[in-house]
């Protein structure tokens, strides 16, 4: 098996014929005469959203011949395609742009002032979106054999669903519902008109001045995309930016944003808000200061809360909390047998590429029988500022707290990576953290933090020693380097110490 659920929606997969009669029984139902016929149908595996969770569980199962039923109110592809992943890195990507327009001269190349056509920038974006949106379209679900509603989809029991057009009784049902943006209960936010990452997207202009609340990776990404076009910005942080990624590494992405404008208030929060005409005033305060700021629009980006309202869970004997649904490590429902839960409503994190493995975790477990669990691989994430802030695994403050003064690190920097130096980013580190010797999680600051940090994430997932991370022919000059370089550094002592010495100067005298 794949570990990755998601290969299931790879656009190249071929697509069988249309729907098979027989893949879903259908049962017939009183109606009345000139309505659509309410449809009682039977299924192995009924999947209640169709993100990228709901998606690849809809799609593996369908695959493997068995009788799927998906239901999805909202837009085919969920917060990541329309509102997420896919439309904050095509803005990023357009943000780039601009800033290396801006660093041209730096490289003996004179350009002329980037000026940004937000319409453009928006035209880019919906390109990525529509040519994305295929993969996860109701037409191609529907070419594999998976019979898709769109209707809002609740419990009428431990084994039922029901929609206003379909009424279907389920082997199993996996609710992938995603999660929605966290409002904060700042007086005066509600009165106005706030942002969040499903509205800043579609809006007329590009924001003169724009006010974030809260320093994750959302909200700086954003911070610096919009500051590159030209925004002014200004972040306010009830604690310190990035909070869950490596302290050290946080502050250098944060220090970055600074150094190209974005105004950081870490340690304030938001005690006011209040429209003065066409300005939103932000009253900002932290434990010895107050600060008003006044912005011409205000995003939102102060976390996210599951999506767990309208389904009417308790007829399906299906508890919650304000985490997601209550499973265990196995995704299943700690109070229906029958009920699993992935992605985002598990309550194990907020990351596509880990409802993906959920999704991956379900397959394996409900239709191989395997033992896969939600934890059995480390979690990589990505904070897509540049530099970039990646993570596998603990960082240095988790492992520490887990493991006390028994935690090591080994590390080696950007600025001494050649590659780094040729193309003038040399910003950033590769930590290693080690426990007994043992990697336990890494962490990198840099230019294509996440696409490196993915060499010790497979070491990590598939039990190397950290002496694999040393004995392999890196290609000069590259980024990756610093990981072997970073491993190498552990053993230096050993191998070129003076027990190492003493041992070849013995070795020297055979002849």
């Amino acid at each position: 098996m794949s570990d990755d659920a998601t290969a299931n929606r790879n656009p190249r997969t071929p697509i069988p014929g249309k729907q098979d009669p027989d893949k879903v029984s259908t049962e017939p139902a009183p109606h009345s005469a000139g309505a659509a016929p309410h449809r009682n149908l039977k299924a192995d595996l009924v999947v209640i959203g169709a993100g990228s969770g709901g998606l690849s569980a809809a799609a593996g199962a369908a695959m493997l011949g068995l009788k799927v039923v998906l239901f999805e109110q909202g837009e085919m592809g969920g917060d990541c395609l329309n509102s997420g992943c896919v439309p904050s890195k095509a803005l990023i990507s357009a943000a780039k742009h601009a800033a290396s327009a801006r660093e041209s001269i730096d490289y003996g190349i004179t350009t002329g002032t980037p000026v940004t056509d937000w319409q453009k920038v928006k035209a880019h974006i919906r390109s990525a979106i529509d040519t994305i949106a295929p993969v996860d379209s109701q037409e191609r679900f529907e070419g594999l054999g998976v019979t898709v509603i769109r209707e809002h989809a609740k419990f009428s029991g431990k084994d039922t669903i029901n929609s206003p057009s379909a009424t279907v009784k389920a082997r199993r049902i996996v609710i992938a519902t995603g999660s929605r943006p966290f409002i904060p209960p700042v007086p005066g936010l509600s009165d106005v008109g706030y942002l969040t990452n499903e509205t800043i997207f579609d809006i007329d202009d590009l924001p003169r001045h724009l006010v974030i609340l809260g320093g994750g990776p959302i909200g700086m990404e954003m911070a610096q995309a919009f500051r590159r076009l030209g925004s002014e910005i200004t972040v306010i942080e009830m604690g310190r930016v990035l909070s869950a990624s490596d302290e050290d590494h946080a502050r250098v992405a944060a220090d970055t944003l600074i150094s190209e404008g974005v105004d950081i208030l870490e340690d304030y929060k938001a005690a006011g808000i209040s429209q003065d005409g066409e300005t939103i005033v932000v009253e900002a305060e932290s434990e010895d200061d107050r600060k008003i700021v006044r912005g011409s629009h205000i995003l939102v980006a102060a976390g996210r809360k599951p999506v767990v309202d309208g389904m009417d869970l308790a007829a399906g004997d299906v508890e919650f909390d304000e985490s997601g649904i209550r499973v265990s490590q196995k995704l299943k429902s700690v109070s229906n047998k029958r009920v699993w839960a992935l992605g985002d409503v598990a309550g194990f994190g907020q990351f596509t590429h880990l409802a993906g493995w959920h999704a991956s975790v379900l397959v394996r477990r409900a239709f191989f029988k395997q033992g896969s669990k939600s934890n059995s691989l480390p979690l990589p994430a990505v904070t897509y500022t540049s530099p970039e802030v990646a993570q596998v695994g603990l960082i240095e403050a988790a492992a520490r707290e887990q493991y006390g003064d028994k935690v090591e690190t080994s590390t080696f920097a950007f600025d001494e990576n050649d590659r780094a130096i040729a193309e003038g980013k040399t910003k950033g580190e590769c930590k290693l953290i080690l426990h007994k010797g043992k990697l336990v999680g890494a962490s990198i600051v840099g230019d294509g933090a996440g696409d490196i940090i993915q060499l010790p994430g497979y070491a990590m997932s598939n039990g190397m020693k950290l002496t694999s991370l040393t004995n392999f022919i890196s290609p000069y000059p590259t980024r990756t380097e610093v990981v072997k370089r970073a491993a190498s550094a552990h053993f230096q002592d050993t191998v070129f110490g003076k027990p190492a010495r003493l041992l070849v100067s013995l070795l020297q005298r055979i002849p």
